[in-house]
This record gives C-alpha cells, structure tokens and sequence, in this order.
C-alpha cells in the first residue's frame, strides 16, 4: 500500500548542492525529506574546489571533519598564457597569503564529498533520505507534493530543487531558462606525478579553452582539460601512456613524468541561467537553477551559498510562523541569488568567449585585464578576496564567526 508522509522540506537530488542544502535545512531545526537517486558516487570522477566560505559551511555542518583529509589546500593559483597569439599576457600568481588566507581553497574528490553528506545526513536528526527517484511533481497554493517511483508520496510547504540541468521540478514550477552551448568539451582524469605541485594550481589559457592542474593530497592532481568535442573524442582514443605524453607536453613537463589512475570523464560544456530562482514553492539549487564552465572553481561553490541561503530564509521563516514557501520567501530567495548568478555566469561566459575568439581586440582586452591583475597591487586583492569570500552578503552559515546564529546559538 503507497504510503503518504509530510515534512517541512523536501529536497529533490542527490548531488552535493542538494546533500548540502538537505544537511543545512536539518541543521537549522527543520524536518527534511531528501530525494536521492541514490546513484554510485565514485561514478563521478570530478573534483571540486571548494573556496574558503563553502568549507565554513561544510566545517560547521560537520561534513569537512569526515572529508578534509581528502582535499589539498590551493595555497598559489597560476594563470599560464599559452595561447599562442600576438596579444598575450604575462603569467600572474596569486598567493592567499597575500589577504591574509592559509589557502584559497581546498580541492576535494566529488565522490569523498557526497559520501561524508550522506553520512551527516544519516547521523542529524529530522532528516530523512528516500532512496528513489521523483515521478511526478503536484504543486498547489498550499503544498508541494512529489510522488515517488516507489509509490509512495510526500508533502511539504516547500520544494528545493537540486535534481540537476533538466530539473523536473524547475518545469513543474513553470519556470523559464537561458541557455547555451558551447563547441568545447572537457576531459577530465586524475594524474600522479614526478614533482610536487607545492599546492600550486595552474591554469593554461589555450585556444581551445583552459587545461587546469589541480593539486591532490600528495604527488597528486586532478585535470580539467578543455577542448573541441572533436578534439576531446579523439584524445579518449588514446591510450594511458600516449594520452600521458600529450598532457606532459601541454603542460610544460611542470610535473615531471605524468601517470594516469583511474578512468577518465569527458563532458560537453553548456551554460544555463533559470529567468527565477523560485516560484509555486520550488526553489532552486545548484545545476537547477545554474550552470557554467569549469572556469574559476564557481560551479559547486554557487550551489553551495544557494543551499546556505534556502536554509537561512526557509529556517528563519519557520521559526517566525511563516510559510518558508510562500511568496515572500521565494521572492527573497530570488533576490538573495539573482546578483550572484547571474553576475558570476556573465563573467564566466565572458572569460571563455575571449579565450576562444581570434578577433585581435578580444585578444587585447583578456591580455590587459590579465596584466591588470597581475601589476596593480588593490585589483589583485580585491579579485583573490572576492574570489575567496564574495563582498556581498554570505548566508550565515558561510560567516566564520556567526555560522551558529542560524541555530539560535
């Protein structure tokens, strides 16, 4: 027999925007259901580097205790020109130390992450996880209520979703999307190595798009290798050994002699702004509601301040006996990511268009703003912090010394 239940949120997805925003609404004292597909996290073979505000969170939820000793601290970032053409910039180097930071960031498997946030979610009372998939979403003035592939069905005053780029939910809740594709594709693979990284990250502009180094615990890195789809389809053809010669030549031998563990991932690149970021109750997390290019470590760091702001306003909203999916939260919800978002894919969107065009002012225009950062002493601080901790108003989970506020402590 199906069975009904009700809670004070449900969370659609799995992934770590939506673990994460299922985690922190039940650290907040509300009662959670989570919708997990529960699919084979190791399957994803992405890391992701996860700036000094997010890790605040994830400390405070308890998650960065279970997961951090598979990071490693980005304590030096590196843009590389290598594009090759006539208007290039100098290389600039970023140091945390320079604001006053021990790292930017810390680079962490997605699977280590996914798993530690299903452990906490397993351990934090009021939250509970459905193993199962969504298959059918009703939305009316009072509720939100999803039924499940299992039959069963629940309820609750507010819906986030974080089921991903083709969100059932976002649909349901009628709301719109700008997106966008792009002829590139992104390789991506874990390397062992000659040398050490000394926790340096490097990014190599080329005209294909950027081939990124990302430090690992030890002599490790993950790659972020961006190329033409029909490029990236004939570099899968390759095998360990001669696709190890490529990347060592790309990068300069910097590493030394390279090794490839694992399997690889290849991913087409696209982009995706939703037109809200809530409506009829639904709220949207992560690739619901964004998506853009692995450029500038934003992806999951956005999802992430969208699972801390659902939580701050749908908690505050409870606990002043209002409904935390009305109009007036979705409305502040939309306010509170819409500047973010959207400022954040443009920038994005923008670096990587000048990275691929040939046009000479294009080239001339990512040159001197490069150059600017690397020469003038306040841009580059103010880049590195804003890149660090955004200048805008974080949710109270992010802030070091007020992230138990948002538990009445």
């Amino acid at each position: 027999m199906a069975t009904h239940t009700s809670s004070d949120v449900i969370v659609a997805g799995g992934g770590p925007a939506g673990l994460s925003a299922g985690l922190a609404l039940a650290h907040a004292g509300l009662s959670v259901t989570v919708v997990d597909p529960a699919r084979d996290p190791s399957q994803d073979r992405r890391t992701s580097a996860l700036m000094v505000a997010s890790v605040t969170m994830l400390e405070e939820l308890g998650v960065w205790g279970i997961c951090g000793h598979a990071s490693a601290p980005l304590e030096r970032m590196r843009i590389i020109d290598d594009t090759g053409r006539l208007f290039r910039s100098p290389s600039v180097e970023f140091a945390a130390g320079e604001i006053g930071e021990p790292a930017f960031g810390w680079n962490i498997p997605n699977a280590e992450l996914v798993a530690a946030l299903r452990q906490r979610i397993g351990e934090t009372a009021g939250a509970r996880t459905i193993a199962a998939s969504i298959g059918h979403v009703d939305l009316d003035e009072d509720a939100a209520t999803v039924t499940l592939t299992t039959g069963e069905s629940v309820s609750a005053p507010l819906l986030v979703a974080a089921d991903g780029r083709n969100s059932m939910c976002r649909a349901a809740a009628g709301i719109g999307v700008d997106d966008w594709s792009y002829d590139q594709a992104a390789i991506v693979l874990d390397l062992e190595h000659e040398r050490p990284h000394g926790n340096v990250s490097t990014e190599f502009h080329r005209p294909s798009g950027p081939f990124t180094l990302v430090p690992l615990p030890g002599n490790r890195s993950s790659l972020v290798w961006v190329e033409t789809p029909k490029m990236a389809d004939a570099l899968s053809t390759f095998d360990d050994e001669a696709l190890a010669e490529e990347i060592m030549r790309l990068s300069h031998r910097i590493l030394g002699k390279v090794r490839i563990t694992g399997p690889r991932g290849l991913y087409p690149l696209s982009g995706l702004v939703a037109r809200r970021f809530a409506a009829k109750r639904v709220a949207l997390v992560g690739e619901a509601g964004h998506v853009v290019p692995p450029i500038g470590a934003q992806g999951l760091n956005l999802g992430l301040r969208d699972a801390a702001s659902i939580a701050e306003i749908a908690a505050d909203a409870v606990h002043a006996g209002e409904d935390p999916g009305g109009k007036r939260c979705c409305g502040d919800y939309d306010r509170a990511r819409r500047i973010d978002v959207v400022s954040r894919a443009g920038a994005i969107d923008l670096l990587n268009r000048t990275l691929l065009a040939d046009l000479l002012p294009a080239q001339m225009m990512r040159a001197a703003g490069l150059s600017a950062l690397g020469s003038i002493g306040p841009l580059r601080r103010i880049a590195m912090r804003e890149g660090v901790s955004p200048g805008y108003r974080l949710p109270r989970l992010m802030r070091r010394q007020e992230s138990a506020l948002l538990r009445g402590t």
